[in-house]
């Protein structure tokens, strides 16, 4: 029995982890649960996996989901405080972070340094502070399991390999909802349009991440974190279908790729369960169906965020802290309906341009470089009245 503790439970992946161990119930038991404000689906969640101890973001929620949860033997915690508990507890053996955004750095760390294995789904932890999480890891040799499909593609790949013999990673994008279009057609889409992706069912904000390729740009540095390699030993292929979820070139050629279903379910089963696979009821390729597979260049001109990304990359130090900070807050300005669609790369450009790049930033520097571009982006858009 692998006992296990899930930040971001109502979420996507959160929910789908669930998914996973509700058909593993032999094998897999949840101790701790995390959410942000849904307490009737955490509730929902408690009274079914019986976890030890779950936490909500806000205080005043987790007071109301004591009382609703007075019957059970159920610890409720809240904040950073309550993730970091949770990190650390003792009893579990992984750390499914399945949050959005920055907030994941601190249990990250947490958790590494308390020995749990991490089943990695909050890209933005390597993005803004690899620098300090692999070594970390190195040290308390734990593991960081990749769940983004592209990225458990490559470990995938990688598997029985030794990973000075890469010459290139491959890593697909399926182009997003507005894949072939120019800037021009762009301009004026409506959220309703961003959300809808062609292949895979994900959260309101990867989904608009994906639209607009930032979330490309968002793996390629994870990945260059993840299997220490440059930024420009990452390359971009674009495979609409989303059927081949990345690939390895070796240094004699030879390509290693891993095919799939866009199901979730499958890199998140294989990080909790690794080295070991397991049985997965769901759909399975069809290849008399599929006939073909079919590739194209990356748009770096009509996608801008997937640019801006490399070149945050390349520059590295808190440049991609800032182009996250600066995605994070535009993103949750367009869902609100407060910007332009194009808005979300201009504001991320504005970010990156106006900011003084640190080399090698502590992680107190990071949540600074975080806090200071949402003030810059507040006040360049006049969401904050400068006096």
């Amino acid at each position: 029995m692998k006992n296990i503790a899930v930040l971001g439970s109502t979420g996507s992946i959160g929910t789908q982890t669930l998914d996973v161990v509700r058909a593993n119930p032999e094998r897999l038991c949840v101790k701790a649960l995390a959410a942000g404000h849904n307490i009737t689906q955490l509730e929902s969640q408690i009274r079914e996996f019986h976890p030890q101890i779950a936490a909500v973001w806000d205080e005043e929620k987790a007071q109301e989901l004591r009382v609703l949860t007075a019957d059970l033997q159920v610890k409720i915690v809240s904040g950073m405080d309550g993730l970091l508990e949770i990190a650390q507890m003792e009893g579990t053996e992984v750390l499914v972070t399945a949050i959005v955004g920055m907030i994941g750095i601190r249990p990250t760390i947490a958790a590494i340094k308390a020995g749990k294995d991490i089943a990695l789904a909050n890209k933005e932890t390597l993005v803004t502070a690899g620098h300090i999480i692999m070594p970390l890891a190195k040290e308390y040799n734990v593991k960081i399991l990749p769940v983004d499909s592209e990225h458990s593609a490559i470990f995938q790949s990688l598997n029985g390999e030794k990973k000075t013999q890469i010459d290139k990673i491959l890593l697909t994008a399926s182009g997003g909802p507005f894949r072939g279009w120019t800037r021009e057609q762009m301009k004026d889409v409506q959220v309703e349009d961003a959300l809808k992706h062609p292949n895979w069912s994900m959260g309101a904000k990867i989904t608009i991440d994906s639209s607009t390729m930032v979330n490309k740009g968002l793996e390629v540095m994870e990945a260059k974190w993840l299997f220490d390699v440059g930024m420009d030993d990452v390359q971009v292929v674009v495979q609409p279908k989303s059927v081949i979820h990345s690939m390895v070139q070796f240094e004699d050629g030879a390509v290693m790729a891993q095919l799939g279903t866009p199901d979730m379910k499958l890199p998140i089963q294989y990080a909790l369960y690794y080295p070991e696979r397991r049985p997965m009821k769901g759909d399975r390729l069809d290849f008399w169906t599929m006939k073909e597979i079919v590739f194209d260049k990356p748009d770096y001109e009509n996608f801008r965020g997937l640019a801006l990304a490399r070149d945050a990359g390349k520059a590295g130090g808190s440049v991609p802290v800032v182009f996250n900070a600066a995605n994070e807050f535009a993103v949750a300005k367009f869902l609100a309906k407060k910007i332009r669609y194009l808005e979300i790369t201009d504001m991320i450009e504005a970010a990156m341009e106006h900011h003084k790049k640190i080399a090698h930033p502590s992680l107190d520097e990071v949540l600074e470089a975080e806090a200071e571009t949402y003030e810059f982006l507040k006040k360049q858009w006049g969401f904050v009245t400068i006096q």
